[in-house]
């Protein structure tokens, strides 16, 4: 399974390294929203399972990945800037959904708000309404080591946070790669930790109910930043919202273990995939026309 890659130019301001994963036998397209700090590579384990059933697409912001390269970082970037360029990727792309992780789910939702017209369905991971007691810790705690560029710390308040329930392999991974960001790249992280901290939440409440379409909200069963039960809190304000709850798993879902992988698979595919028997449908009437033809 190959990428096709590119740089594409966004409303000529800015230029993001995108990913093209081709299925050729998919009918729809979803592109991938990162979390705080990551890149493409962190959806590494989602797209084994995506990928058969769909065209999948993933993306770096500007001051992000293999992305940063190509950009000028004299300023801050903002949520809605970032929706910006969500939904430019959505039209140059034609996608019809969209999954988000983590900090990904507030620019997801912000661009969801403006009723983009190829969006059909969208699964949010990991994400809460609210910032609850432990997220507020993790934020501040987060924020002084970012404002200290002390590398080995950041580190360590990421895995002995939400990272705590990942495999050590992965904690590894995780530790080395924030530990190698550019002093930019925490300061935008500062900057949307600071916002977030100063609105008192995520500031998503406002938009949320203005979103039309179908959203999934996944979430770890041991997850105590964005929990299962804040989760919820939704459908006081999305007019078609479900949930699904990963046992046994935290705030990383299908990078945990195997379980939570495949549970996490089953939960997407059965919100995006029509009905077996509605395929099994679709199959008998594509062969139906193929031995008429």
């Amino acid at each position: 399974m190959k990428a096709e890659t590119a740089v594409l130019d966004i409303q000529g301001q800015y230029r993001v390294y995108t990913e093209f994963y081709r299925a050729d036998s998919a009918e729809q397209t979803i592109i991938l929203v990162n979390g705080s700090l990551s890149t493409t590579a962190s959806f590494a384990q989602t797209v084994r399972y995506l990928h058969p059933h769909f065209n999948v697409v993933l993306f770096d912001l500007p001051y992000a990945g293999q992305s940063r390269e190509h950009n000028q970082h004299t300023r801050f970037m903002s949520r809605e800037e970032e929706a910006d360029i969500l939904l430019e990727l959505v039209e140059h792309f034609a996608c019809d959904i969209v999954l988000s992780f983590s900090w990904g789910g507030i620019a997801t939702l912000q661009a969801l708000a403006r009723k983009p017209r190829r969006i059909k369905r969208a699964v949010i991971n990991s994400f809460s309404p609210i910032v609850n007691s432990a997220m507020l810790g993790y934020l501040r705690s987060g924020l002084i080591v970012m404002r200290e560029y002390d590398r080995e710390s950041i580190g360590m308040v990421l895995n002995g946070t939400i990272g705590k329930h990942l495999p050590s392999l992965f904690k590894r991974y995780n530790h080395r790669h924030v530990t190698g960001l550019e002093r930019y790249e925490y300061d935008q992280m500062s900057f949307h930790v600071e916002n977030v901290l100063n609105n008192g939440g995520r500031s998503c409440i406002s938009f949320a109910g203005q979103i039309e379409i179908p959203l999934l909200f996944v979430n770890g069963e041991w997850d105590e930043y964005t929990t299962a039960q804040d989760a919820r809190m939704f459908t006081q304000h999305v007019q078609h919202c479900e949930f699904r709850t990963i046992g046994q798993a935290g705030h990383f879902l299908d990078m945990e273990h195997k379980a939570a992988w495949l549970q996490t698979r089953d939960a997407l595919l059965a919100f995006l995939l029509p009905p077996l028997g509605s395929r099994q449908r679709q199959a008998a009437v594509l062969e139906d026309s193929a031995l008429v033809g």
